[in-house]
């Protein structure tokens, strides 16, 4: 680490005459210096002379890398001079430990076909210095100065003998500023990252250097016991966050992940999985970092593994299995059930699809595109809702009469409306189904809590109304704004609005400034608090759908107030669910701000969606990623829009 209290200097003392005051003249040392000249012979002035020029002429040899050295010092002691960031009254200032930082390394793409975004292709075609400097955290810690002493200590919050970082109050970054924007015939490559987005990238460092030290190759970061947990043995992880690396400029990281896919990734293996979260995350990722780079490596295991989850298809009702043993080729639904989940075998078009176009294999496409048809002329609905659960066997909706935008129903009405916008907006019984769904969703679900007034998404059972909430449904107000964008109702982003300032409120709300799994809403103009949460449901699984649609509302209404709300919900990831040694946690009491119960799991998601859902909002060049070209996929996947 760079020490500020550590120089070395060479001193050259001219001398001075007895009972001289030094006093800085400039007239006094160019007098005595010419003195001081003029007394040695020539030879000594010529030995001068020349070891000058010698210097300069060394000097200039090694400017390029005095230059980098220099920037970097300097951007660190740009750092120790930043205003100290405003706290509560009564509360211990934080300020980062300040290593020595620059901008991350920009990626190279060295043998990389040139496909997906034109801004991606400008930018990681560049030719990189080896030695470019990049950010490393892994020394950074805090220091705590309470009532303007400057005393440094190790300021870790102890949770039951887990070592978790504290607040990071805007942490001190580089000064992106003069980075210029590069002109592209299509798109303008995005200015300088931002100081928003350069948090979001030491965020993501420090998820992965926990994931990488710990779980590599595995599913799942367990980051406080530091080590892994197995679902299906895929490198879940590491998956589906291939795309969030590119976009974040990870490139060294990201040609590990990619050597790690082409030699280590096996989907030959014999263990079941579950079709719906393999897709998502799996086939999406696959998918969409091969629409980025245009490396065949991830086309041809995006192939394989669609090949290898054809078999849940093999049903009596053409509605998929839930569980597919990818090695023997076979597929079952649960053990305790013959049903599905309406919202899994409704949330894998986006991928098959795309897989279909990129192959040109009709029967990945064809397979999803069954079960859509059929569930548009299937019975059971409410006012375009669905049920939660499909059989099988039958073909037909089970557990009638229960209605929710929340788990097992949620991604039906999200991909009704992306599959319309992925197929060029042409395919009219999915517009017509997703427009039904909106109209059921404000005719039966929608109340206003009191006494604020919040409109909010509730649910029905059995003709009874419940103002339960998941925080699942915060995916809703990017969806409508989405929508809007394309065309249809102008009171769906109205509506967007409203539900995104309750999701906001289901953080803000909360001691810890996360929002927890389900809330209750108040119904009663007599209670005070619009907002219940009971004890089951308190945890907080590092979820993206809020920053999701704030990410969507920034970009269609350019209120930078959504950005606001996000640099708060990130900066309160940052002081309640940060590890320490690397990584982020899932939490279980997110109402105990002393002691939020960290749950030693860090989801997938949180890579693959979280953080790139953030550092998209942050970003202020609208064509990264442009919606008006691409789609996300439920895992926040990217797929292009197709045109012909």
């Amino acid at each position: 680490m760079y020490s500020p209290q550590r120089r070395d200097f060479i001193s050259v003392t001219l001398g001075s005459q007895a009972g001289r005051t030094y006093d800085n003249s400039k007239t006094w040392r160019r007098q005595s210096c010419w003195r001081k000249w003029k007394q040695l012979s020539r030879l000594q002035r010529s030995l001068i002379a020349f070891l000058f020029v010698f210097m300069v002429v060394c000097g200039v040899a090694a400017y390029p890398n005095l230059s980098e050295r220099w920037q970097v010092e300097s951007l660190h002691d740009g750092e120790l001079n930043q205003a100290e960031p405003a706290v509560e009254p009564g509360v211990a200032k934080v300020l980062p430990k300040a290593p020595p930082v620059t901008q991350p390394q920009k990626p190279r793409r060295s043998n990389l076909n040139k496909r997906g975004p034109p801004f991606l292709q400008k930018r990681l075609s560049k030719k990189e210095s080896a030695d470019e400097p990049k950010i490393n955290k892994e020394d950074n810690e805090a220091e705590v100065i309470p009532n303007e002493k400057e005393e440094e200590e190790d300021n870790v919050i102890s949770w039951r003998g887990m070592k978790i970082e504290p607040e990071q109050v805007n942490p001190a970054l580089p000064d992106t500023k003069k980075k210029e924007p590069v002109p592209n015939e299509a798109v303008k490559e995005p200015a300088g990252l931002n100081e928003r987005q350069m948090a979001v990238i030491e965020a993501f460092q420090h998820a992965w250097k926990g994931y990488k030290q710990y779980a590599w190759g595995h599913d799942e970061l367990k980051p406080i016991s530091k080590t892994y947990s197995e679902w299906f043995g895929l490198g879940l992880t590491l998956v589906d966050a291939l795309d969030t690396m590119w976009i974040l400029g990870q490139q060294e990281e990201f040609e590990e992940a990619k050597k790690w896919v082409l030699t280590d990734l096996n989907l030959g293996k014999n263990v079941d999985v579950n079709l719906f979260e393999t897709t998502i995350r799996i086939l999406g990722g696959l998918l969409s970092i091969y629409n980025l780079t245009g490396d065949q490596v991830f086309l041809d295991k995006a192939s394989e593994l669609g090949n290898r989850l054809m078999p849940a298809f093999d049903t009596p009702s053409k509605i998929p299995y839930s569980d597919v043993n990818i090695g023997r080729g076979t597929a079952h639904p649960p053990r305790w059930t013959s049903d599905s989940t309406v919202a899994e075998v409704t949330s894998i078009q986006l991928e098959f699809r795309e897989l279909s176009r990129l192959t040109k294999e009709e029967k990945y496409q064809a397979a999803v595109n069954e079960v859509m048809k059929h569930i548009h002329k299937l019975g059971g609905k409410m006012d375009g809702l669905v049920p939660m659960f499909i059989n099988t066997n039958s073909g037909q909706f089970s557990h009638l009469g229960v209605y929710t935008l929340g788990a097992r129903a949620d991604s039906y009405y999200e991909y009704l409306l992306k599959q319309w916008i992925q197929g060029g907006r042409k395919e009219s019984d999915l517009l017509d189904d997703y427009l039904q769904a909106i109209e059921g969703v404000k005719k039966n679900l929608i109340r206003k809590s009191e006494p604020k007034k919040l409109t909010f998404v509730g649910e029905m059972s059995h003709n009874q109304f419940s103002p339960k909430m998941d925080h699942l449904v915060c995916f809703l107000p990017g969806t409508l704004a989405l929508g809007a964008h394309h065309g249809l109702n102008a009171d769906h982003m109205e509506l967007a609005k409203e539900l995104m300032e309750t999701c906001y409120q289901m953080y803000a709300q909360i001691e810890t400034g996360l929002s927890p799994e389900i809330v209750h809403f108040n119904l009663n103009p007599h209670n005070t608090k619009d907002i219940e949460v009971k004890p089951a449901d308190r945890h907080n699984l590092l979820r993206p759908e809020t920053v999701e649609s704030l990410f969507y509302m920034y970009r269609f209404t350019r209120d930078k107030t959504y950005q606001d709300w996000g640099w708060q919900i990130l900066q309160n990831f940052n002081k309640y669910t940060r590890v320490k040694t690397g990584g982020y946690t899932s939490i279980n009491n997110v109402r105990k701000s002393e002691n939020p119960e960290p749950r030693d799991k860090m989801e997938s998601f949180f890579l693959g969606e979280t953080l790139k859902y953030l550092f998209l909002l942050f970003s202020d060049d609208f064509n990264l990623i442009s919606l008006d070209k691409y789609i996300f996929n439920t895992e926040a996947h990217i797929f292009p829009i197709w045109t012909t």
